[in-house]
């Protein structure tokens, strides 16, 4: 490549490059500014009269992995109306930087095609701070623009585990709210109580514009959404209900034989009997025989399936209240917390057959942001966390 193509690449506009050298893997190039009428940038006076000039070294942007750097002859003029010099501008570099415009933004956008930051840092030659400063500059500019409208008609609200305190050792929460209008993250928020979701999340607009919430059986943001939102019904998660038993179903079986030989029936247990087969319907049923108890789990599990399926709010609620009753006959203790569960939440549970939706799609976004933050190996600063986790899911 000529020394004429190769300043074409390199120059910024209005510079011109008088000597171009290539050594080391790296391109240096000496330029100088088209002499031209310059303004005060306090004043905005026009002025020609050169003060004295002074060369800068600037890093640009690399061409084929080879770094460039430019040597800038800048004048520095005189302000008549102000009595003092100023140095004239170049356009592309920012006042007071090293750098071009174009060398941040191919580090930003190195950010996002390698695989971690300290690839970047080694490949662009530059400090850890210019690299997560350009970095996640770039990622807050696209969330801003991508998340700055108002709420919309359906939310879903999930939480998951952020990161373990380091002065209490505590583990903390971020909380997940999903747009399910548009398909996508609507905010991460650090907590998960009543206070700290309405002071992160008080400045977007339009809270009445929400209608339907569907969260999993959590108190906080139950009582979140009954307060920040006046028109939104609540819906209790339908796998989060059907899942109320399983714990003390694997229990009672754990506790009666814990051998790896009855692995199979532990899957079945918690299989929809409608799904079985007739040969594991059977075998299911001979080992239930021989434990009430579990048994008695096992049909209550059964139940709340079947419960699911019915068609209609008056339907389901009439089933409601018969199966609620049926339970209150029940001797076990996991039945009766199950009972004082289902009917705290009898509002919201009922909520899903009018509105049919689940948590499903929070919980597949969920799932995102885990991955991210297995990817970066944990995040110490939430703010870094919610640029990542958002501009991934929206």
């Amino acid at each position: 490549m000529s020394k004429d193509t190769l300043a074409n690449f390199i120059v910024l506009p209005e510079l011109v490059s008088w000597d171009v050298k290539s050594s080391g893997g790296q391109v240096y190039s000496w330029c100088v500014k088209d002499p031209k009428t310059e303004y005060c940038p306090k004043c905005a006076s026009p002025s020609n009269s050169s003060h004295d000039s002074r060369r800068v070294v600037i890093k640009d942007a690399p061409i084929r992995d080879h770094g460039v750097t430019l040597y800038i002859r800048k004048r520095r003029l005189w302000c008549k109306p102000c009595g003092k010099p100023f140095t004239e501008p170049v356009p592309g570099i920012r006042k007071g930087k090293r750098h071009t415009e174009r060398y941040a933004a191919s580090v930003a956008w190195a950010c996002d095609k390698f695989a971690d930051l300290k690839s970047v840092r080694r490949t662009y030659k530059c400090s850890a701070h210019f690299v997560y400063h350009a970095h996640y500059s770039r990622l807050e500019r696209q969330v801003k623009e991508k998340i700055n409208y108002p709420w919309t008609s359906t939310i879903g609200i999930d939480e998951h585990s952020f990161r373990r305190n380091p002065q209490t050792r505590r583990m903390e929460f971020a909380s997940f709210i999903i747009d399910y209008d548009k398909k996508r993250a609507r905010e991460i928020v650090l907590g998960k109580t009543c206070e700290e979701l309405k002071a992160s999340l008080g400045s977007i607009p339009g809270r009445e514009n929400v209608k339907n919430a569907v969260i999993d059986m959590c108190d906080p943001f139950k009582n979140f959404i009954g307060e920040f939102f006046p028109n939104a019904a609540i819906t209790a998660d339908k796998f989060h209900v059907l899942r109320l038993l399983s714990p003390a179903l694997l229990r009672r079986r754990k506790e009666i034989t814990g051998t790896r030989a009855d692995v199979k029936a532990k899957r079945l247990l918690l299989m929809s009997a409608k799904n079985l087969d007739y040969s594991s319907a059977l075998t299911l049923r001979r080992f239930l025989e021989s434990y009430p108890e579990l048994h008695e789990l096992y049909v209550w599990k059964e139940r709340l399936h079947g419960f699911y399926r019915i068609r209609g709010h008056k339907h389901a609620s009439r089933a409601f209240t018969a199966m609620t009753d049926a339970m209150a006959l029940s001797q076990l203790p996991e039945i009766k917390t199950l009972r004082k569960t289902l009917l705290k939440w009898r509002v919201e549970i009922l909520n899903y057959f009018l509105s049919r939706i689940t948590n499903a799609r929070t919980e597949g976004f969920n799932n995102k942001a885990k991955v991210v933050k297995r990817r970066a190996y944990g995040y110490r600063s939430f703010r870094n966390y919610r640029l990542k986790v958002l501009t991934a899911c929206v």
